[in-house]
């Protein structure tokens, strides 16, 4: 079993869980004022939850498509010559991307006791963004429409950025920015190659649809 799907489960049950219990919902929500209390561990929790069933499956959907391929392509082959460590590779880089991008925001608002975020966006935006990094001409189909995977990115922070502005649904739009930060500047780590490679890629144009 892939972590890309250990992944989904783990937070299809833990989100479910926090749909029908207030006091889930409350205790692994990234909630300011508990940070700062010390309860830095929101930071990660916050990414296990969802404000609806929507917002999951688009969460879950997103990594479902691209976490695989980025694990089992991407990962597995840079870091095989670590040995056993290397099919964690993955699964650090998601979680990382969770409390990665969820800093910025909790700066924003660490005197702000009217505000809470949850979602996964942050670690789906890392994997979305490390894919299309890779491979900025894949097919991405939105809704049966085929886009290629760097129109989606570009779309997909500006209908961030837009949600961000108008607010009031408890999801991290910022998340969604700065994890895709976090992604591109962790491949950049892996490897120093890849900004050469994909402004390569970009200048010869594929549309497999």
């Amino acid at each position: 079993m892939t972590h890309t799907l250990i992944i989904i489960i783990v937070t299809a049950l833990v989100s479910f869980s926090a749909f029908n219990s207030t006091k889930v919902y409350n205790d692994l929500i990234m909630y300011p004022p508990a940070i700062n209390r010390g309860q830095w561990y929101r930071l990660l929790t916050s990414g296990f939850i969802h404000a609806d069933v929507m917002h999951l499956g688009f969460n879950m959907l997103t990594l479902w498509f691209f976490g695989r391929l980025l694990e089992e392509q991407y990962f597995a082959v840079q870091f095989a010559h670590f040995g056993s460590i290397s099919q964690y590779m993955f699964l650090i880089f998601y979680l990382l991307g969770i409390v990665v991008s969820d800093l910025p925001t909790y700066i924003k608002h660490r005197n702000n006791s009217s505000y809470a975020s949850l979602g996964a966006s942050g670690g789906v935006s890392a994997v979305l963004f490390a894919f299309i990094l890779l491979v900025p001409w894949a097919t991405i189909y939105v809704f049966v429409i085929p886009v290629p995977a760097i129109v989606f990115g570009v779309l997909y922070l500006v209908y961030s950025q837009y949600m961000s502005k108008k607010g009031g649904d408890n999801i991290n739009h910022d998340a969604h920015f700065w994890g895709a930060i976090f992604g591109i500047v962790a491949l950049l780590i892996i490897d120093r190659d890849t900004i050469p490679r994909f402004l390569e890629a970009i200048q010869h144009p594929r549309f497999d649809f």
